[in-house]
């Protein structure tokens, strides 16, 4: 009986991997194994490409359905042994970068076409992939007239080699919550919840603590408490994130009845920034954020403005704040407050650092004649401050905004890494 095309092919890749195998081997150099696990990857993304263009294919011949499946990932599911969330993912990869067929048996262009050539080029993942389709289906994207719409999408696939899928989602989120200028439309939805459940356990000590704040501002001041007393104590804190959280906000409580008041790292309250750009701000247009709660609606923000420090922050079209022209070694209150609004936390690709738990680098160091201005300063957290430090990363400031420049053993280009800033809508146009 002669061999199938996919029992060649199966063949074939067993030879190699066996290769690869071989190669990974005791007797390895460090740089060979590096390269390895590039090797690897890119062959990763070429049997996920495999395996979604395979998906989409018995899609439009309606396998799947003629099997008795109503959904095509129980079938994937089913035959691969997935959960069900990794068949998903892979179907809607299909249904987004894959041709397909209309209701005259017509074939129809990929719905993501740029999205689909950066993961035909391997310089897309699958969950980059998954993440991009999740915005672009978002209810702000969704009221994105179509040329925005697919101006967002050739965005979203430009910025997917250099962002982590998370990081990616993040900043997509913030640009077609940017190209949604006028929003939602107002409706009398359900009152805002603000609640706080305690209750004892009754057949042991302790107890459980269950929250909801609609209001940003409360949610804000929370934080503001909580937050610094979360960071990792050091290298060595394997603390999940919940526990430092728990433990954090006993901590606080407790030097309230120790003390009557909260330490100086914690405990201040919320500082409204409200971030203006210039050409809103010529406008007579502001909005304002908080670092932990998110958006204010106009009566909240005269609400807190009342009782709390309120800076002014002006940006250039950029995303780049006025420098605060202060110069000292110690990077004062007001500078510090102009690079987090700036940076946002860790200015490190792919990094979600908060900014209580990061430190300012002067990217030109001090001792060196490095300035304490806005333009030498970067946000980092300790473990890539420390990383900066002692590696062969390199920070630097261009245009006003730091990028980071990997080691030629992470990226033999040394292609600078930065966290994007997303563009105004009208510089946002589909591609011809």
């Amino acid at each position: 009986m002669s061999a199938t095309p996919v029992d060649s092919a199966r063949e074939s890749l067993a030879e190699a991997l066996d290769l690869v195998r071989a190669a990974a081997g005791a007797r390895a150099e460090a740089d060979d194994l590096v390269a390895l696990l590039v090797v690897a990857e890119e062959a990763r993304r070429a049997l996920d490409r495999i395996m979604v263009v395979a998906t989409a294919d018995l899609q439009r011949r309606g396998t799947f359905a003629e099997r008795g499946y109503r959904s095509p990932a129980g079938a994937l599911s089913d035959l691969l042994g997935w959960e069900r969330f990794e068949a998903r993912r892979r179907v809607v990869a299909a249904e987004n970068v894959c041709p397909t067929t209309g209701l005259g048996g017509e074939v129809l262009p990929a719905l993501m076409p740029a999205t689909a050539t950066v993961f035909a080029e391997g310089a897309a993942g699958l969950r980059h992939v998954e993440v991009i389709a999740r915005v672009l289906e978002s209810a702000p994207a969704r009221r994105l007239d179509p040329e925005t719409w697919a101006g967002a999408e050739v965005q979203l696939a430009a910025e997917a080699a250099a962002l982590t899928p998370t990081q990616l989602h993040r900043w997509g989120m913030e640009l077609v919550e940017l190209l949604d200028q006028d929003g939602a439309e107002p409706d009398d939805g359900p009152a805002p919840i603000n609640e706080l459940r305690l209750s004892h356990f009754r057949t042991r000590p302790g107890g459980k603590l269950t929250a909801r704040y609609d209001d940003a501002a409360l949610f804000a001041a929370v934080v503001a408490v909580i937050d610094p007393g979360t960071a990792p104590r050091d290298a060595d804190d394997e603390r999940p994130v919940p526990q430092r959280q728990a433990e954090a906000l006993a901590d606080a409580c407790t030097q309230v009845l120790e003390r009557g008041r909260l330490s100086e790292t914690g405990g201040r309250r919320p500082q409204l920034v409200v971030t203006v750009r210039l050409e809103d701000l010529e406008r007579r247009a502001a909005a304002a954020s908080l670092e932990f709660g998110g958006a204010l609606t106009a009566a909240a923000l005269r609400r807190l403005a009342c009782d709390a420090a309120v800076i002014p922050m002006v940006l250039s079209a950029d995303g780049v704040p006025l420098d605060v022209g202060r110069i000292s070694r110690t990077v004062p209150d007001g500078l510090r407050r102009a690079v987090t609004t700036r940076d946002g936390g860790c200015a490190f690709p792919g990094c979600d650092r908060p900014p209580s738990w990061c430190e300012v680098h002067h990217v030109t160091e001090w001792q060196h004649g490095g300035p304490t201005d806005l333009g030498n300063l970067v946000m980092l957290c300790a473990a890539h401050h420390r990383l900066v430090h002692h590696s062969l990363w390199q920070v630097r400031m261009v245009h006003g905004l730091p990028e980071f420049v990997p080691p030629s053993w992470i990226d033999r280009t040394r292609t600078p890494r930065r966290r994007p800033v997303p563009v105004p809508a009208s510089t946002h146009r589909a591609p011809p």
